[in-house]
């Protein structure tokens, strides 16, 4: 069962996106491309990263596949009309001077590859917040969702100009996560992530006690 944070959003191309709480990102389309900017709307920096499912299609982000975003920034990239599926997460408290390429550079949502994430092995490590999206799929729509199915760590917000409702976990889960279930921890003691594991039920008691 997914525990996603709402329903999927389904809108007709071409629309603006905006996935916003800790994490903010926008989609503009055109005939060509469509346009995202990831907004940090933490007061921290995060490091947000992206990966392309290259079984659904070849075409990938006119942007590398991590950076750095330090509070209040924001980015923008196109991704090509054909670009099919992919997800974008934030990474917390990443130090890649030690490890520069390795999936534990960051205390949350790290991945192969480090800074930049490997574009076929670098999905998130759970536990994660994910904002995913599958573009012209059924009836040529867009689907977006934001999923807790590895977990969570970060707030994440998506809108859009489309007229579609909000994908969204605005509640930071962390601090009152469950301690069966609490992830890993920062220099200061507080809980970084919410992880998924095989208690499935206490998970899922806690998530719709929020929501």
């Amino acid at each position: 069962m997914s525990y996603g944070a709402s329903s999927n959003n389904i809108f007709t191309k071409p629309q603006l996106l905006i996935m916003k709480a800790a994490v903010i990102l926008a989609v503009a389309g055109s005939a060509l491309a469509r346009t995202f900017t990831v907004y940090n709307a933490c007061p921290f920096t995060i490091w947000p990263a992206i990966f392309t499912d290259l079984n659904a299609g070849s075409s990938v982000p006119a942007i590398e596949n991590g950076w750095e975003a330090p509070a209040y920034s924001k980015r923008s990239f196109t991704v090509p009309d054909d670009w099919k599926s992919g997800r974008i997460w934030g990474r917390t408290q990443c130090d890649f001077s030690k490890t520069p390429t390795g999936i534990k550079s960051c205390l949350t949502g790290g991945c192969n590859g480090g800074l930049v994430c490997d574009g076929r092995t670098g999905v998130g490590l759970p536990p994660v917040t994910f904002a995913e999206f599958t573009l012209g799929g059924t009836g040529q729509s867009d689907y977006t969702d934001v999923s807790l199915v590895d977990g969570f760590n970060l707030p994440v917000r998506i809108s859009n100009t489309g007229g579609c409702g909000a994908a969204e976990c605005t509640v930071n889960l962390n601090k009152d996560c469950p301690e069966a279930l609490r992830g890993p921890v920062d220099a200061n003691g507080g809980v970084a992530a919410c992880k998924v594991t095989i208690l499935s039920n206490l998970f899922t008691a806690f998530f719709k006690l929020h929501f």
